[in-house]
């Protein structure tokens, strides 16, 4: 039966097995059964389309499948949209309407929901994803689209059955087909390049199914539904796939099972012969309980095989194997996969095929059915070791990585969902278990500490699992699982897991470790550093942050206590495995410590959010010094690795040092590590951590008053550096408050102020640079309305500026002036600048600031700012200031900087008067008598009696005793025997005597301190902690310490001091201001109270300034104080010796009359240089006006006495250019089809941004000379023709030049160097490029300058006694004379050799367009067309027009005087046949030649065909000799008559009939009164002559009609008639102007340019011009009688008529206006291109470009870099820029909103004309904001590409290769 229903139709046989199916005997069932086994039979590959189609056919029961979808896409109730799209796909974000971070819209939702004015964002999809509209729990229902929301379904009926039955009882059998295709097609290992091969081509063969299956869920909910049934179905999987199928008879299946349960062997996280493998771990288990997991299973490695192979390829040693899994509530995690239904065992062969992109896809489709997503979910957390375990062996990472967390993002970000899978499939037991068994495997011993007794592993950055981010998909699970607040309390209350994930943290714990080269420069500069802070981010600081987010409440206290009680219980296994005592190896440091990261920020959070006691949370003393000491190392690496003590590291370890200070880095890294050595610093002893910061920095030897000290750490070129970074490490630790008790407000304030005081920022930048916390949903999100209004409080913005020529500015945000007066941080700037460069840049613009508002002039140091309160709890971090380790260090310091010390610097002082002040302003809270009262108890020091440095600030000391090389200044000072005494009475108070006690040695003071330290720290060790927290600030009062053996040139020097830190201080003043006296106490001077002046009114100023506000404070805080001021000031100073001060007075007077002599001299100077400046601008840059071209238009009017003289910029001699020496100038040839691209309309087209716009090309200026010198040659003789019109229009060449000239010889010089020079150019010299000497413009030619003969040129007025006849013939005589061959000189050599160039410019196609290529007649062509393209551009660049704007606009150099010799002395080798010669048949009347010479020869062009412009440069250009002016002027003249016929020819074509008549008889009743000269008389004749052929009757068509729907007055014609001889005029006024070099004239309105032209042309009488005569038929002079010769013009028109009468009015009307050129008009917002073009198939491949781009001038849609419309190597942006602009092409790149210029084989990136709100540009659109046109820089790009200057002002190109 199944056989004879194969043969059928397939649509009938399947409509027949629907009926029998419906009926209840099962027959039916059965029959379509067998039907399946024919179809899906194993044997059929499943690739056949007979397959596929059968299933269509099936399933569809009878229908077409296409009209089945629609059926069932009718009853679709879904409400989720879940488009699932791949990597690359633009999808949109909006964070208004998102709840989970990960939300993503498709384009179609977004559009169709409402988020105008929300913050939302496009992107380019990473690893592909899924639409959420619709899901509530992802978003808010206010952004659903219409489709979506949940009413939307309400009205739809429930599926009928009949309509899905036969689905149901096919689509087991092929997902069983399915299985059984995959089963069959694996085959291990996958490693090997032919398994491979057959891997991909199984995927192949079962595309057409996957399809079906996915065309199937596309149908919407009810089809989905019965997938789901098929797939998770237990029953039906059972009896399919292990049911009788399996076993038995039948070997196909049975094999096919057995392939199965092959691959499933593997898919444990540990093999069964691994958990034998126990016994080598036991050994470990002693060595460190960090190490071991648990003791249940074997190791978590992957197959024996494997693993040797592994520790062969180990470098590092061998690598330590870890046991893994401690007791996991369900072993399964471990054990081989079952599988119970389809859907796993899918899952399961999609992760062994390494997650083929299809069935991903057809995976996520199945989604929005609940049932499936919950199925798939536990699913996938089944799979989920197994698939870890593949992504690890793949040798795809990053492919297999980006297509799991296409997954699981789908699946974790549901809360849901996520706490259903955590308390049912232990989701959380298996990631942990999976991230250690990852980790694991790449292991190694620490070197940190002790190398030999260490026993702590960590990860070796240098595995490809590391540096290839492998991990990042489970971590990036785990983070988003831990987002959610059910999942997270879990984990917190889970210890076990707690304990496993510290054991985690910890193999991050000292990894890659830094050891400092001593000897010699490292030779491999490892790059592991990369990896390592990646992973500490990633891997640890990132779910760090996740869980901070759910202790923010006092509920949640017990987590963190949980937290941080098994911190330090890993951080107490990490300080015994790396046997750590007191302390740190030297030479190492290790900037990773993610359990002190872990420790301080859970500390912080239970501070500052849960209130809870920090005490209860702190660990004993000796554990705190411990913790101190690896963070302490870190601060002082950093310091040393900024004084270039590291350099033998190479530059990494720089990279790691700006990293861990990084915006994205520095939250989880500095500011946890300065937090905690805060806590510490605040608990511990103040003198033991004081002593340990210099002891840490190497600092303490260079801590003695002895100018001469050995330092045993470091060298001196170091020290310096390293004692300002102890100080300014202080400074922070004390100022900083980011988690001593500031709110998230001032926080983010701080941080934007910090970052816009080192330089204006942009948004973008700003948002980058902004330590944003990295949990997503703390709520602070960038870009957020939070971060705006903080902007907008701060900073003021700055809009982008543009002006032709500048670099393309972005909208920059600048402080405001009260940010810089009251909030400019200095200490900030510091802990956040990655640059050391950029602290010096804030201080720069701050000091720009002061003296801008006028604060301050001199040169500020950084501002002191009061500090924000301290959090309680933190109170004791305050002690720091009052100790008196630290008074002693200030105190030398002070004595220091005032005996001029080496190695001191401003900055230090700066710190230490900042030391000081915060001392003051911090002072502890306990009264003066107390002080006193432990004064004597306490005294165990001879420096100071006290802690508060407002008393120890006025306490003198008299003797120091300094440990000194003999060869110090000090051993000569050694005072007398009888002095000792006061040495000894120094120390009274001391109960100790001995020669080395602490009494008087700074040195020893602070080495004793050392000393102490380290006995405290045995001490403590010995004590039991209880007693050590209490007595910690006890300070022992005897401490026996001898001094380290030090070296024998050492010795004991006693210094007298007697100073008090006041007395210094007030030294220093003097020093500072460079007066003695300089300090005086303002309150001797007023009575009034010490609070008068306010100190925060001194906050801007230098040293003086700051030593003032502390005296100032002092004297506020202590009585005594005041007084011991007032008393140090009072002492006399010291008398100086009167000789000194006579010499000093000599010095003054003497430098005096020095600085006025140099004052002098440089006036002289100055004079002198701007004279030479002011010649060099006259001779070559004027650029302001554009008339006064004295050294370039040579031909100026004035008499010349001698020839002009050039400057050569490369010899720098000056002198003629002559025959045999020839001078040119700089120019650069460019081919351009900028004039080709005018239209007639003012308006710019529009960029179609629909299907429905079109541009066509028709109506361009190029076209319309392309139609017609077509429509010419058709008709006329081809040499006529190609004198009748101009070309270049298109292609044509353009010549400019920046002014400078050289001689020929030195540039061919030039050029050789530069082709010798190795240097990598932006220009190609073999092409004959170069750049101008002087002013580096870029350039490709030399255009000669012609020799001047000054006889030549004579003033000519146009109106002397030589009448226009005799003119007329002088002219014709001239003609006449044979044309003057140029002697071969180098001159005319060279000009050749332009001229050569010159063709060379552009392509042949557009010189070429006679009938005979290569025809003189195409040189002549071309050669007065480049000079008629010259003259026109000028024109476009002056406005389009002369009036007074125009001429001014333009700040071109102009060459067109040398150009035009150039060209003339081409042109006048052509002879022109007289027989032809236009001048006569332009000056007399002609006997008409009889039309029967020849009949197949074409006539003559008639004279009204032909172009004006380009008849006058030809007669202008081919006269024989030196043109005079008056016959310049006879020649406009002529032509004007004709130019006049011509528009009043085309004139009488736009009349209608009626109109027509009228004027012809109302212009013969006028004939009699001067007709010569009245139009109307002339109108009338003309339309009498052509009313003779059948010309009128040709154009009363439509198309002319249109023309004339106005009524024509006197008035509107003169206008009209005005308005076509214009652009003549205004050509003809340019080339008077080049040729003579008249000034052009000016007027003020443009009704006036008319008039203006034609009297400086010679056509009006001056006295006429002013007048209201001034109309057009006023410049007419007549030859002959002015009705004869235009019935001649008439009469050729007529003859000719005859052949081509359809083309007459085409011909005959001539329209010479052309707009402005522009380019397209954009749309206002981007998104309106991106969203038409982005998706827009190509038109010649019919794909979608990867990169497309848009043509700018015209609106062609290219590929840029499609192969796939290549033509002969040429990619298509290349091809079109040749195409439609001659060389220069505008693109706009639609992926990127960037514009790309091509110039010839040139490309630069210019830029985007659209910017974001914020001004700034979004290239690639990364940020994806929605961007608007700036009109502005439009303007310029329209600017550069009209004036030719892409060249000059954009500076960064590079060779295309054809390759855009």
């Amino acid at each position: 039966m199944a056989v004879s229903l194969l043969r059928r139709d397939k649509r009938s046989a399947a409509a027949s097995l629907k009926a029998e199916c419906s009926r209840p005997d099962g027959r039916g069932v059965q029959l379509l059964n067998d039907l399946l086994d024919s179809v899906l039979s194993p044997e059929r590959a499943l690739a056949e389309a007979e397959v596929i189609e059968w299933c269509k056919c099936l399933i569809a029961g009878g229908e077409s499948f296409d009209d089945f979808c629609k059926m069932v896409c009718a009853y679709d109730n879904a409400t989720l949209c879940g488009l699932v799209w791949t990597a690359n796909f633009v999808a949109y974000r909006c964070r208004t309407c998102g709840i989970s971070p990960c939300m993503s819209l498709c384009a179609e939702c977004f559009n169709a929901g409402e988020h105008t004015g929300h913050d939302f964002n496009m992107f380019r999809s990473q690893a592909g994803g899924a639409c959420d509209c619709g899901d509530s729990s992802v978003m808010r229902d206010s952004g659903f689209c219409k489709r979506h929301r949940s009413t939307a379904s309400l009205n739809i009926p429930s599926v009928p059955n009949e309509l899905m039955m036969m689905s149901e009882h096919i689509l087991p059998r092929v997902i069983l087909r399915l299985v059984q295709h995959l089963r069959d097609g694996y085959s291990e290992p996958v490693s090997d390049p032919a398994t491979e091969r057959d891997l991909q081509k199984t995927l192949q063969q079962m595309d057409p199914l996957i399809s079906l299956l996915e065309d199937l869920t596309k149908m919407g909910g009810a089809t989905r539904s019965i997938l789901t049934r098929v797939l998770a179905n237990h029953q039906i999987y059972k009896d399919l796939c292990s049911g009788d199928l399996c076993t038995g008879e039948k070997t196909y299946a049975k094999k096919n099972y057995e392939k199965y349960l092959a691959a499933l062997k593997g898919s444990g996280l540990v093999t069964s012969k691994e958990r034998s493998v126990t016994s080598v771990l036991d050994q470990m288990a002693g060595a460190s309980n960090v190490t071991i997991l648990g003791a249940t299973a074997g190791t978590g490695q992957m197959d024996s095989s494997d693993e040797e192979e592994q520790d062969g390829n180990q470098r590092v040693g061998k690598r330590k194997r870890v046991e893994l899994c401690n007791s996991t509530k369900d072993p399964s995690i471990m054990d081989i996969l079952k599988h119970k239904c389809f859907l796993e065992e899918i899952l399961f062969w999609t992760v062994k095929y390494e997650f083929p992109q299809k069935m991903v896809t057809f995976l996520l489709n199945m989604l929005p059915d609940q049932d499936y997503k919950i199925a798939f979910t536990k699913t996938f957390v089944q799979h989920y070791a197994f698939i870890m375990k593949t992504l690890i062996k793949s040798h795809e990472s990053d492919t297999m990585s980006n297509r799991i967390v296409h997954i699981s993002v789908q699946l974790f970000s549901n809360e849901e969902l996520a706490r259903q899978v955590t308390e049912e499939c232990q989701l959380l037991e298996i990631m942990v278990t999976v991230l250690l068994y990852m980790m694991e495997s790449c292991l190694i011993k620490s070197e940190l500490q002790d190398e030999e007794n260490n026993f702590h592993v960590v990860v070796n950055c240098g595995e490809p699992l590391l540096k290839n981010n492998t991990y990042w998909p489970l971590v990036s699970d785990f983070i988003n699982i831990l987002s959610h607040q059910s999942v997270a309390k879990r984990f917190l209350e889970d210890q076990g897991l707690l304990q496993m994930w510290m054991n985690f943290v910890s193999f991050f714990q000292g990894m890659n470790l830094n050891k400092r080269e001593l000897n010699e420069h490292v030779e491999f500069e490892s790059q592991t550093y990369y990896a390592a802070f990646a992973a500490e981010l990633e891997a640890c600081a990132q779910p760090m942050w996740g869980l901070l987010t759910h202790c923010k409440i006092r509920e949640t206290q017990g987590y963190t206590r949980t937290v941080v009680r098994y911190c330090l219980d890993a951080l107490q296994d990490w300080f015994d495995a790396i046997n750590f005592v007191d302390e740190p190896a030297p030479n190492q440091v290790t900037f990773h410590l993610p359990l002190h990261r872990y420790y301080a920020m859970f500390l912080s959070k239970a501070i500052r959010c849960q209130q809870l006691d920090l005490d209860s949370l702190l660990p004993d003393q000796e554990m705190l010094m411990k913790m101190m000491v690896h963070p302490l190392q870190i601060q002082a690496s950093l310091s040393e690795i900024h004084s270039n003590m590291w350099v033998r590291n190479g530059l990494q370890i720089k990279g790691q040092a700006m990293t861990y200070v990084q915006s994205h880095f520095c939250n989880s890294m500095i500011d946890p590590d300065i937090f905690l050595l805060q806590v510490c610093a605040s608990r511990l002893d103040p003198d033991y951590f004081v002593s340990s910061v210099f002891e840490r920095f190497k600092v303490v030897d260079l801590l003695t008053m002895a100018s001469q000290h050995q330092n045993a750490a470091l060298d001196t070129e170091h020290e310096r550096s390293m004692l300002e970074g102890a100080l300014t490490f202080l400074v922070i630790l004390l100022s900083l408050r980011i988690h001593l008790g500031m709110t998230d407000d001032e926080i983010l304030r701080a941080e934007m102020v910090a970052q816009l005081c080192m330089s204006d920022r942009t948004h973008s930048t700003l948002l980058d640079l902004i330590p944003e916390n990295p949990n997503p949903k703390s709520g602070i999100i960038p870009g957020s309305y939070y971060f705006e209004n903080m902007l907008s409080a701060v900073a003021d913005f700055k809009a982008p500026v543009f002006e032709p020529g500048g670099s393309m500015q972005q909208g920059m945000y600048t402080p405001k002036a009260d940010v810089w007066n009251q909030e400019f941080d200095p200490i900030m700037v510091i802990l956040r600048t990655v640059y050391r460069r950029d602290v010096q840049s804030a201080m720069d613009r701050y000091m720009g600031f002061l003296k801008q508002t006028g604060k301050f002039c001199g040169n500020p140091w950084p501002p002191y700012r009061e500090r924000a309160p301290l959090n309680p709890s933190y109170k004791g971090l305050m002690r720091i200031l009052h100790c008196k380790t630290l008074h002693i260090v200030l105190f030398t310091l002070l004595y220091k900087m005032s005996m001029d010390h080496q190695n001191m610097s401003e900055h230090i002082l700066c710190m230490v008067l900042y030391l000081i002040e915060l001392g003051l302003d911090n002072l502890p809270e306990e009264t003066v008598e107390e002080e006193e009262m432990f004064g004597e108890e306490r005294c165990s020091d001879s420096w100071f009696h006290g802690t508060n440095i407002a008393t120890n600030l006025n306490h003198v000391i008299n003797y120091v005793r300094v440990r000194v090389p003999e060869t110090a200044p000090e051993v000569t000072r050694e005072p007398p025997a009888s002095t000792s005494s006061d040495t000894s009475s120094f120390v009274q108070g001391s109960r100790r005597a001995t020669a080395l006690n602490r009494e008087s040695s700074n040195t020893a003071q602070v080495f004793s301190l050392v000393a102490e330290r380290r006995r405290k720290f045995q001490e403590i060790i010995n004590r039991n902690s209880d007693n050590a927290i209490q007595n910690a600030d006890v300070r022992p009062k005897t401490s026996k310490w001898t001094a380290p053996s030090s070296t024998p040139q050492l010795t004991t020097a006693i210094l007298e001091v007697r100073e008090s830190m006041l007395s210094l201080l007030i030294k220093l003043h003097y020093k500072l201001s460079g007066k003695q006296n300089s300090y005086y106490p303002f309150w001797l001077e007023d009575s009034e109270s010490t609070s008068r002046l306010d100190p925060m009114q001194q906050s801007h100023g230098d040293g003086t300034t700051a030593v003032e506000r502390i005296l100032i404070k002092t004297a506020a805080r202590s009585r005594q104080n005041k007084c011991s001021i007032e008393e140090i000031c009072r002492k006399v100073a010291p008398p100086v010796p009167p000789k000194k001060n006579s010499s000093a007075d000599k010095k003054a007077l003497d430098k005096e009359e020095r600085r006025q002599k140099a004052r002098e001299r440089q006036q002289k100077l100055l004079a002198e240089f701007a004279s030479r400046q002011k010649s060099f601008m006259e001779t070559a840059m004027d650029l302001e006006s554009p008339d006064s071209d004295v050294a370039m238009d040579i031909g100026s009017s004035e008499q010349q006495d001698s020839e002009t003289v050039y400057d050569c910029v490369i010899c720098g001699q000056s002198g003629p250019s002559t025959e045999e020496r020839p001078t040119g100038l700089v120019v650069l040839l460019q081919a351009s089809s900028v004039l080709g691209h005018r239209r007639r309309s003012t308006e710019p087209k529009k960029l179609p941004t629909s299907d429905e716009e079109q541009i066509y090309p028709e109506d361009t200026c190029g076209t319309a000379h392309d139609v017609r010198i077509t429509d010419l040659q058709q008709y006329f003789k081809d040499s006529s023709c190609l004198q009748s019109v101009s070309i270049g229009w298109e292609g044509g060449v353009y010549v400019q030049t920046c002014g400078h000239t050289l001689h020929i010889d030195c540039h061919k010089s030039y050029m050789e160097s530069l082709r010798n020079d190795q240097v990598l150019q932006s220009f190609s010299v073999d092409k004959g490029e170069f750049t101008c000497p002087l002013c580096r413009q870029f350039a490709n030619s030399v255009l000669p300058c012609y020799p001047e003969k000054s006889e030549e040129k004579s003033i000519w007025s146009p109106y002397i006694s030589k009448t226009l006849q005799a003119l007329i013939e002088e002219v014709e005589e001239q003609q006449e004379q044979l044309g003057m061959f140029p002697s071969v000189t180098n001159l005319s050599k060279e000009m050749e050799s332009v001229m050569k160039d010159i063709k060379n410019t552009t392509q042949k196609k557009y010189i070429d367009y006679g009938k005979t290529p290569g025809s003189p007649d195409n040189d002549f062509l071309f050669m007065y067309s480049v000079a008629r393209l010259n003259l026109e551009l000028e024109l476009v660049h002056r406005g389009g027009n002369l009036c007074l704007g125009g001429a001014s606009a333009t700040t071109k150099r102009s060459c067109l005087n040398q150009l035009l010799h150039v060209l003339a002395m081409h042109m006048r080798l052509f002879r022109i046949d007289s027989a032809y010669n236009p001048w006569t048949r332009l000056t007399r009347l002609t006997q008409v030649i009889d039309s029967g010479i020849c009949d197949d020869e074409k006539p003559e062009v008639p004279l009204l065909y032909r172009d004006i412009s380009s008849l006058l440069l030809i007669l202008v250009l081919t006269m024989p000799q030196e043109l005079h002016k008056e016959h310049f002027t006879c020649i406009v003249k002529v032509l004007y008559n004709l130019l006049y016929t011509q528009a009043i020819a085309t004139l009488s074509v736009r009349f209608s009939e009626e109109e027509r008549t009228a004027w012809k008889n109302s212009g013969k009743l006028k004939i009699m009164c001067n007709s010569d000269k009245s139009w109307e008389v002339l109108l009338s004749h003309i339309i009498g002559e052509l009313s003779k052929g059948k010309l009128y009757c040709a154009s009363d068509t439509d198309q002319v009609s249109m023309l004339s729907t106005s009524v024509w007055s006197p008035q509107s014609i003169e206008y009209s008639i005005q308005q076509f001889c214009l652009p003549f005029l205004r050509t003809t006024s340019l080339l008077q102007h080049h040729l003579f070099g008249d000034d052009l004239p000016n007027c003020q309105r443009t009704e006036e340019e008319f008039g203006m032209l034609a009297s400086y042309l010679g056509l009006l009488l001056s006295s006429l011009q002013s007048s209201d005569e001034a109309n057009s038929s006023s410049c007419l002079e007549w030859p002959v009688a002015a009705l004869d010769i235009i019935s001649q013009w008439c009469s050729e028109v007529m003859t000719s008529a005859e052949s081509h009468s359809e083309q007459v009015m085409n011909l005959l009307v001539q329209d010479p206006q052309w707009s402005l050129p522009c380019l397209l008009q954009l749309p206002e917002n981007y998104n309106t291109i991106f969203q038409y073009y982005h998706r827009k198939a190509c038109v010649h491949c019919s794909k979608v470009p990867k990169d497309p781009a848009l043509c700018l001038v015209c609106g062609t849609f290219v590929c840029l870099k499609g192969q796939c419309c290549k033509q002969q190597s040429y990619c298509e942006c290349v091809l079109h820029s040749q195409n439609c602009g001659a060389g220069t092409g505008i693109f706009l790149l639609i992926n990127a909103s960037v514009i790309i210029v091509i110039r010839g084989h040139r490309f630069c990136l210019w830029g985007s004309v659209y910017l974001d709100t914020h001004g700034e540009e979004d290239r690639d659109l990364r940020r994806g904001k929605p961007l608007y046109l700036c009109s502005e820089r439009y303007k310029v790009l329209e600017q550069q590409w009209v004036t030719h200057t892409f060249d000059h002002i954009n500076k960064r190109w590079g060779a295309h290769y054809n390759g855009l």
